[in-house]
């Protein structure tokens, strides 16, 4: 895409109604609001301090946290910003659950918060015990990952009690979590090189069916060298989901026949963000160096949009 943001892309997200209009939050302070079909800007939002998730509620309406604990909201048609309110450290992650209408924020002050969209207040807290790290939704249902591996699941309908506490199958730091469009279970990827598919059915029969599995590692004469997978994104239509590693490369996996699709080409450096537009058409690739190697020259951050087709992303 064209303007692309100048220090590290944290997320991106496409319109929940179209593939035309993309979201991108960035370490440079600013929320950007893309035009995919004329590879143009349309709009841009400054926070001031780096903003770390960004989420769509409609067509029109943006929001996003980041490292100033703020948690605002932006009207696309008007260019308002609006300050719903705060947590105590910075907010990692930004979601937004159609089905009731709640906005939910995950920050380094161990807790969640839920909003009223509608009302643009915030409606509970609840403590998720340690740093969140990664959030996702299935439906009513919320996945949060936190620091020490812990994965906790909530029902957003009835949050006087967790669902289940599990920890991450994988031996390192979690990653990103994100759910099967089907609601069966989410799949979680650590710093490690590997991913791993879990079942939300807690019965000894689905349990057997979950695994993990190794990718994003690069044999170069006889070294294998592994990356950390940064960041997971789902085909809606085919239950097909990709993975971005920090080796440059975007994978697309079928999950349930434990088969990877495709390899896309390798880019310069780390995939920090994926998204699927809604319907599939569209994959947004953010490529940014994620300073693994600390301060060194790299090559500039970009986003990509790719048309994929059903033969890169429909299980065979």
């Amino acid at each position: 895409m064209a303007s692309p943001p100048t220090d590290t892309i944290s997320s991106m997200k496409f319109s929940p109604t179209s593939a035309n209009f993309l979201l991108a939050a960035s370490w440079d302070s600013n929320l950007r609001l893309y035009v995919v079909s004329n590879n143009s800007l349309r709009a841009t939002f400054n926070q001031g301090t780096p903003i770390l998730d960004c989420c769509f509620s409609d067509a029109t309406h943006g929001f996003a946290g980041g490292l100033d604990r703020k948690f605002n909201g932006y009207d696309f048609n008007t260019n308002d910003v609006t300050t719903l309110g705060f947590h105590e450290a910075p907010i990692k992650c930004v979601e937004y659950c159609q089905e009731l209408g709640l906005l939910i924020t995950g920050s380094w002050d161990h807790n969640i918060k839920l909003w009223d969209a509608r009302q643009d207040k915030c409606v509970a807290t609840h403590d998720q015990t340690e740093r969140v790290y990664t959030m996702a939704l299935s439906a009513e249902r919320l996945v949060v990952g936190t620091a020490n591996r812990r994965v906790m699941v909530w029902d957003l309908r009835n949050m006087g009690i967790v669902q289940q506490r599990r920890e991450s199958s994988l031996k390192f730091q979690t990653r990103a979590i994100k759910c099967f469009p089907n609601k069966q279970g989410y799949v979680l990827s650590s710093i490690e090189g590997r991913v791993a598919v879990e079942y939300f059915d807690p019965s000894p029969e689905s349990q057997k069916k979950k695994y993990a599995f190794k990718c994003h590692r690069v044999k170069n004469e006889g070294i294998e060298y592994i990356y950390p997978v940064n960041t997971i994104s789902f085909h809606s239509k085919y239950n097909t989901f990709a993975t971005g590693g920090s080796d440059g490369y975007v994978n697309i996996w079928d999950g349930f026949n434990k088969k990877r699709l495709c390899q896309f080409h390798r880019h310069k450096t780390s995939i920090s963000s994926l998204a699927f537009s809604h319907d599939g058409s569209a994959l947004g690739i953010a490529v940014s160096y994620l300073n693994e190697e600390g301060e060194k020259e790299h090559p500039p951050d970009a986003i990509f949009v790719r048309h994929v087709t059903d033969a890169e992303t429909k299980p065979k």
